[in-house]
């Protein structure tokens, strides 16, 4: 693969914010709150695709978790059961991810590379998870490329981000950013926002389901999955056997 997809100004953002990963309360607040829900789909899917047990949902699975930050996901899959890899293009990330992992006792193990340095490699796991990065990327196309080829046939593909629409626009930028707080402002780009409609075309081998939505409601009731993909979202999809 020729294409790159790292964008340097957002590898030097998140290894600014390397120490702050794991405070509820910091800058990635809205991830930690947020990650519950994501959690919960990913687990779903595992239920349902895969026939997992309950108990330990990804047990006997290989997962890679792309862009997997300061390990807010890959330090959960791994509890879930799943031999997990987590992968991410800022060093300082991948070193709070690995930092927080060896405190806590779980056991995954962290490269700092990129998903097509993976493909190179001929690298494929039952399930790759790439939650709130495609937005991040510096070619959308080729990251969701680089991310099939990664899925074994068979295997599954999930990732979630934020829709391009004039909502997701009010609320996710404007008021998550600069009013809420919620995230750093400037922490998403409004042209870099990729809608359902692209992850379907980006990667046309993947056999995508429905997207899910994950909405915010006030007053305590906090995250959810709902039916409005209007801003935030999550999308599944499996390659078929013998693709």
């Amino acid at each position: 693969m020729s294409a790159t997809t790292l964008d340097p100004a957002e590898i030097a953002k998140f290894n600014a914010l390397a120490a702050d990963w794991w405070n509820p309360k910091g800058p990635f607040g809205a991830l930690h709150r947020l990650n519950p829900v994501r959690l919960q789909f990913v687990r779903d899917f595992a239920l349902r695709y895969f026939g997992s047990a309950s108990a330990r949902p990804l047990k006997g699975l290989d997962v890679l978790d792309v862009g997997c930050g300061g390990g807010l996901v890959s330090i959960p899959l791994a509890r879930m059961g799943a031999d997990v890899l987590g992968v991410d293009a800022a060093p300082e990330a991948v070193g709070a991810a690995r930092a927080y992992a060896e405190r806590t006792g779980v056991t995954v193990t962290y490269e700092n590379t990129s998903a097509e340095a993976l493909v190179e490699r001929g690298a494929q796991f039952d399930l790759v998870t790439a939650l709130e990065i495609v937005e991040h990327v510096s070619d959308v196309n080729a990251f969701l490329e680089a991310a099939a080829a990664l899925v074994k046939p068979g295997g599954a593909l999930v990732l979630s981000t934020i829709n391009r629409t004039p909502k997701a626009r009010a609320l996710a930028i404007v008021g998550a950013e600069r009013i809420l707080k919620w995230a750093p402002e400037g922490a998403h780009d409004y042209d870099k926002l990729v809608t359902p409609e692209e992850i379907r075309t980006g990667a046309p081998g993947i056999k995508w389901e429905e997207p899910v939505g994950i909405t915010y409601a006030p007053l305590g009731a906090g995250w959810s999955l709902t039916d409005d993909i209007s801003v935030n979202y999550m999308i599944a999809g499996v390659r078929p056997e013998g693709s």
